[in-house]
């Protein structure tokens, strides 16, 4: 077939449309036999089976990690952004599709992407490049915002993504699960808001069905994004699932200030409320009040400084024509999404003790496989 589409000069672009229309149809059942196959909630065989598929985006030479059993890899993406990459998976028996995002590597530039942590609107856009600008709008509260560097990421992987995700719905897949473990985490949950989002604008059919998978995430965003990230996926069709002992979920480091909070609270009108204690007291209170508030506020200014400003400036190393945006004035990262919490015992230290030396030990793929396996919930 590819010999007879050369003959008639058929373009390479659409020639590898054609090929990978092809792989998809050979996965999947035929349309008319087609029903609703993903269920909300967490499934902990589902859970396993895409930490398989995420195993395969690392390196295969050292992975001992069981191939998964009733999915088929059909594309694996070329490296886009700041070492960001995606496989596209198939299942063998229904019409479901996973995407599946890869976390962070060994290139120092995956690791740039992490420590661009200042914080940007959840709605906006970045320049990335003179012929490349994101529009997203990834929550409606103009105080969500949401962690820079990944949002970058998510950027270059959604330009790669909409094709394939047109590819398999016109050939009958309309259930998506997508999925990432640390980094791909994070960037999992943008990834579903900027979805959603183009199902809101018509861009993506409003018939596709999103189930997402946060593994070992990051915090990706404020208390306002994680809002309505929570809504979004309201009903069990989002779960992030974390192991206790691992430290990446408890990153990147949050500051809270008197900003962050809504606008209706009780420390707008501190001057009002002190006014009402006695002379001492209120004297007390106030210098109380100042020495934790402008610690805070300093911290917030150096996240921006530091995190932002100076970190933008080693991206642009890599990414020579993009435009650092305005940054949000604040740092109020949040644990995002309903949460299943892996909790080990004994057993598990024994095979996974604490180190000084591996930071990784309870935060790669094998700790997480195990927990789960003893997960009875």
């Amino acid at each position: 077939m590819i010999t007879l589409l050369l003959s008639f000069k058929v373009p390479a672009k659409m020639i590898r449309s054609i090929i990978f229309s092809l792989l998809v149809a050979q996965c999947i059942i035929p349309a008319h036999a087609q029903t609703s196959v993903l269920k909300p909630g967490f499934e902990k065989q589902e859970y396993i089976e895409l930490m398989k598929m995420h195993a395969r985006l690392y390196d295969t030479t050292k992975n001992k990690i069981p191939y998964p059993v009733h999915f088929k890899s059909i594309y694996n993406s070329p490296i886009v952004g700041m070492d960001n990459r995606w496989d596209l998976w198939s299942s063998k028996k229904s019409a479901v599709a996973v995407i599946n995002l890869r976390g962070t590597t060994t290139n120092p530039v995956s690791w740039l992407q992490n420590f661009y942590a200042a914080m940007v609107p959840a709605q906006g856009e970045l320049k990335l490049s003179n012929d490349f600008t994101f529009k997203y709008h990834l929550a409606e509260n103009p105080r969500a915002a949401v962690h820079v560097g990944w949002l970058i990421g998510v950027a270059y992987l959604a330009r790669d993504i909409l094709p394939k995700i047109d590819s398999c719905y016109k050939i009958g897949i309309k259930e998506f699960i997508i999925m990432g473990h640390s980094q791909g985490g994070a960037l999992t949950y943008l990834m579903t808001s900027h979805l959603y989002n183009l199902q809101k604008q018509n861009v993506l059919p409003k018939d596709i069905r999103f189930k997402t998978y946060c593994s070992a995430a990051p915090k990706a965003g404020n208390v306002y994004y994680a809002y309505e990230y929570e809504n979004l996926i309201d009903g069990g069709w989002g779960i992030n699932v974390i192991n206790g002992a691992d430290w990446v979920p408890q990153t990147p480091f949050s500051v809270q200030n008197l900003s962050d909070f809504n606008e209706t609270n009780p420390f707008r009108d501190i001057d009002g409320v002190l006014k009402k204690q006695k002379f001492f007291t209120r004297i007390a209170l106030r210098h109380a009040y100042r020495q934790l508030k402008k610690p805070s506020e300093k911290a917030q200014r150096h996240y921006e400084k530091y995190l932002g400003n100076y970190v933008s400036k080693m991206v642009k190393k890599t990414l020579p024509e993009f435009q650092p945006p305005v940054y949000v004035k604040t740092s109020d990262y949040v644990r995002i999404g309903p949460t299943i919490t892996l909790l080990g015992d004994d057993a598990y230290y024994k095979l996974f003790p604490d180190s000084k030396t591996d930071v990784f030990a309870h935060h790669l793929l094998e700790p997480y496989l195990y927990l789960i396996d003893q997960y009875k919930h």
